[in-house]
């Protein structure tokens, strides 16, 4: 019995693909793979505490709210460039949600010499006052 190689041929056609395809997927069926092994699940003892919050998270926060309070009626005092003014107003604004810091922080953007610069701050105003005064949302 003669054995022949077996030539590739170009393959012209739509049904020829798909023959060549179902010819494929016969002999996949008969494949013999190993079982991959079983790696155990860390427990949680394992697991580095990485994720969890630590308890000083309360003291930070604390300190966090006694600086912002201390800070609010220094910035007016503050001989600030008017975009670093207008930065802290922001900041102070987005950390506290303070409504009455939307006038002086718009006063700030007005006062911002650049134009592209001050276009932005008067567009952070808007979107404050959006944030500010749309309805709660909500909890679920």
């Amino acid at each position: 019995m003669d054995i022949q190689p077996q030539t590739t041929q170009p393959i012209s056609d739509d049904q020829e693909l798909a023959k060549v395809l179902a010819g494929v997927s016969q002999e996949s069926n008969n494949l013999d793979f190993e079982a991959s092994p079983i790696v155990p699940t860390p427990t949680s003892s394992q697991v580095p505490n990485i994720i969890q919050p630590d308890a000083d998270n309360s003291d930070l926060n604390s300190i966090k709210k006694d600086a912002l309070t201390e800070l609010r009626p220094l910035v007016d005092k503050l001989d600030l460039a008017p975009e670093e003014k207008f930065d802290t107003y922001l900041l102070l604004i987005r950390s506290t949600d303070d409504k009455e810091l939307i006038a002086p922080a718009h006063l700030a953007a007005q006062n911002i010499a650049d134009e592209t610069r001050r276009a932005q701050a008067l567009l952070d105003i808007i979107k404050e006052i959006d944030f500010l005064s749309a309805p709660a949302q909500p909890t679920v």
